[in-house]
């Protein structure tokens, strides 16, 4: 990844005497990646209703299998790994991408992902998406306000949760050849767990990043990037939680 992002960096603040002129630039500059991220999520689900409420998309990326359950198409496949490319794209790219290009991107993920996110209305009902989806963004801010204000330095924890998000992931795959429920249930759990302790991670390293990217051309683009960081926890934290709060159909 480009050495804007380098998280060694966090470290760096503004002196204590920093003008009124920084501060007015730190509160555009997070108030601009909160809004990518808000319409990320937006999009993502008005894509998701409109998939999952049209029958003909909805046959597109997915159908009914050997077993009787519902799952993706060779496109539902295709729709469910892209994002996987984009993000690769956007962070390995960033520099040789433009502002636009690299936009254009996160809209296309967001899109994406409102695309594979469709399945969670075959499995839940309605009125359990909508209810943790509250609790999910009453979580989150609050989460993000405490890393956004807080005076003690999170990179140890946010070193510490990125370790724990590999064991995570690899627990979900051994799970699948095991299938055991209980072991599905802590996963959730320390998935939640896991990625509210990222999300104020993540704001305080955005925070510190403004440091580094004031007034530079990359200002714009480092928004974007942040923007999809703190999506991927809101979105990833909602789909654990609704994994054991939601109420299957």
């Amino acid at each position: 990844m480009a050495n804007q992002l380098d998280p060694r960096l966090a470290t760096l603040r503004p002196a204590a005497g920093a003008d009124a002129g920084y501060d007015a630039g730190l509160r555009s500059y997070m108030l601009s990646i909160y809004n990518y991220m808000a319409s990320g999520v937006l999009l993502t689900g008005i894509v998701a209703l409109l998939v999952s409420n049209n029958a003909t998309l909805l046959s597109m990326f997915f159908a009914e299998n050997a077993s009787g359950r519902m799952g993706p198409t060779i496109l539902g496949w295709v729709a469910m790994l892209s994002p996987l490319a984009i993000i690769l794209v956007m962070n390995f790219g960033v520099n040789r991408l433009s502002e636009g290009a690299l936009k254009a991107c996160f809209w296309g993920f967001a899109g994406l992902m409102g695309v594979s996110m469709a399945s969670i209305f075959l499995v839940y009902t309605g009125a359990s998406i909508a209810q943790t989806f509250f609790v999910t963004a009453a979580a989150y801010a609050g989460l993000s306000l405490y890393g956004y204000t807080t005076k003690r330095d999170l990179s140890a924890m946010g070193k510490f949760l990125v370790m724990g998000l590999i064991g995570l992931l690899v627990a979900m795959i051994a799970n699948i050849f095991i299938g055991s429920s209980a072991m599905q249930l802590g996963i959730n759990i320390i998935g939640v767990l896991i990625f509210a302790g990222l999300t104020a991670y993540d704001t305080q390293r955005l925070k510190d990043l403004y440091f580094q990217v004031q007034g530079s051309a990359f200002i714009g683009k480092s928004a974007i990037l942040g923007a999809l960081t703190l999506y991927l926890n809101f979105i990833n934290m909602f789909q654990f939680m609704l994994a054991f709060m939601g109420d299957r159909r």
